[in-house]
Order: C-alpha cells, then sequence, then structure tokens
C-alpha cells in the first residue's frame, strides 16, 4: 500500500516550521533543529518502527540555514521526496536529500534576503512611518497585521507548493529562470531601498558666512548646495555608509557609532543643522 502523507501531518509540520524555524539556534546548527522540528510528524507518519524513524530522522541533523520565509520551500520539496523515498524510489535517498537542501540553502537565501529584508520590510515600514506621523499608532498595527498576514500566507503557499512539486521544483529555484528572478529581485531592492533613503534620510548644514558689518549672509552652504545638487548631503552620507559596509567590511554598529561621533562633532561645531529651537 502506498504511503501518503495527510493533510493534518502536513499542517502540523509546517506550524512546526512556522513557529519553530529558529529553534535551539546557534552558530554551529543555526536551522538544524528547527528543521528537525518540522520533519518529525512527516517521519512519524510514514515510518512506523522507531528505529526506522530514527535512521530517517539522522538525515535531516546535518547544518542547514537559509532565509526562514522564501526557506519553506525547502521543507515542503523534503518531505515529498521523504514521501518518495518510503515508497520505494530507488533514485532517492538520505544522499539525494541531503544534497539538495545543500544546494538550495545558498540561492533561496539570495532570494530571501533580496525579496523580503531588502525589497518587502522596507516597502511596510516605510509606509508604516508615513502613517505614524504626529504619533499616530495605526503605522504599527498596519505593520504587525500586514506582515504577519503576508508571511502567513506566503509561507504556507511555498511549503505546500515545494510538496506538490518535489523535485521539479529543483529546476525552477536554482536554473537560469531563478537566476533572472533573483537579479530582478535585487534590482527592485535596490530601487527601493534608494526611494527609503531618499523619503527619509535628510541631512542639513546650517553653515554661513557674513561679512563684517552686514545682516544677511552672504553664504548659505545649504542653498548653495541644493543649486548645485538638492540634498547632496543626504546622498553622500548614504553612499558614505554603503562604502564603510561593503567594501570596508566594517560592522553596521560601527558604522552607527561613527555617524553619532560625525553628528556629535558636525553639530557642536555648527555645520549641521539640527532643525531644532532652544
Amino acid at each position: 500500500m502506498e504511503k501518503k502523507i495527510s493533510k493534518k501531518t502536513l499542517n502540523k509540520s509546517f506550524r512546526n516550521w512556522y513557529y519553530g524555524h529558529l529553534t535551539c539556534f546557534s552558530q554551529e546548527h543555526m536551522q538544524t533543529f528547527g528543521y528537525l522540528c518540522a520533519m518529525l510528524p512527516i517521519i512519524e507518519e510514514l515510518y512506523k518502527t522507531k528505529e526506522e524513524q530514527k535512521k530517517a530522522m539522522q538525515t535531516y541533523t546535518a547544518f542547514f540555514n537559509t532565509e526562514p520565509q522564501v526557506g519553506s520551500v525547502v521543507v515542503g520539496i523534503t518531505a515529498s521526496l521523504e514521501e518518495a523515498k518510503a515508497n520505494g524510489a530507488d533514485d532517492i535517498n538520505a544522499e539525494t536529500i541531503n544534497g539538495l537542501r545543500a544546494g538550495l540553502m545558498g540561492p533561496l537565501a539570495g532570494i530571501g534576503d533580496s525579496l523580503v529584508v531588502g525589497t518587502l520590510i522596507p516597502i511596510l515600514l516605510g509606509i508604516a512611518m508615513g502613517l505614524s506621523t504626529g504619533g499616530s499608532p495605526i503605522g504599527a498595527i498596519f505593520y504587525i497585521i500586514v506582515w504577519n498576514l503576508l508571511i502567513t500566507w506566503g509561507m504556507r503557499f511555498l511549503y505546500f507548493k515545494g510538496y506538490e512539486l518535489g523535485g521539479k521544483a529543483i529546476d525552477f529555484l536554482v536554473g537560469e529562470r531563478a537566476t533572472a528572478i533573483r537579479e530582478s529581485i535585487v534590482m527592485l531592492g535596490t530601487i527601493v531601498i534608494g526611494a527609503v533613503a531618499g523619503t527619509w534620510i535628510n541631512i542639513r548644514t546650517g553653515f554661513t558666512m557674513t561679512a563684517e558689518g552686514a545682516d544677511k549672509p552672504f553664504l548659505v552652504l545649504q542653498d548653495t548646495l541644493n543649486g548645485v545638487f538638492p540634498n547632496i548631503l543626504s546622498a553622500v552620507f548614504v553612499i558614505f555608509c554603503w562604502y564603510l559596509l561593503t567594501k570596508k567590511n566594517m560592522s553596521p554598529i560601527y558604522v552607527m557609532l561613527l555617524l553619532v561621533v560625525i553628528a556629535f562633532v558636525g553639530v557642536l561645531i555648527g555645520f549641521f543643522d539640527t532643525g531644532l529651537t532652544y
């Protein structure tokens, strides 16, 4: 009799991944134990004896780490492959499943980080910050509700689509089409980050020069800079941070501390305009 994973078990497996993909997270294991938790209901249904279950679970003790939302598809794919393996498929074994997991970790991490972290989150936060103008709580409520709805639906869709496609999903995920999708997402994420930076970063200088005895300054540096390139200081600081993070491999913490020092010194000497009155 052919073994078939029930919908109830698939739902339980998905919930285990959804809530527990960072279970017992450490630098040594990352998402390994979360993966084990997600596969446990699958293994328990497909294999009846403890020895069979123990042997099957050994497959999922290998290191695993990817972007957890998009990574749901890997759990679905391996659930399908484990089902085929339990039914005696000759071309599917533990090495095949582990090789697939290892091969998909990197590409899916790139897609997930670009799509979720680099695009979706900045868009939602940008909308939420706009709704929070004046201290309104609507922005926070919007972000919490929309984020959870999108991620829950997206992760569930990817999990069950991975289970449905099984090994066929590999061609789509790591083939030429996947490369084109990944590059498009990276480009879209870059555009979104640029738009967010242009909207929310506003660095101004208060530097002026006034001739002796004159009532008005003959040089207002901010007006001069705006005549050449509006918001040029904001653009310079964004590019400066990008340079430190990507070219100098500086930690984000150190970059933020450096910006605090620059801001403190700049305000102290009167170069930066805080826009505050006392």
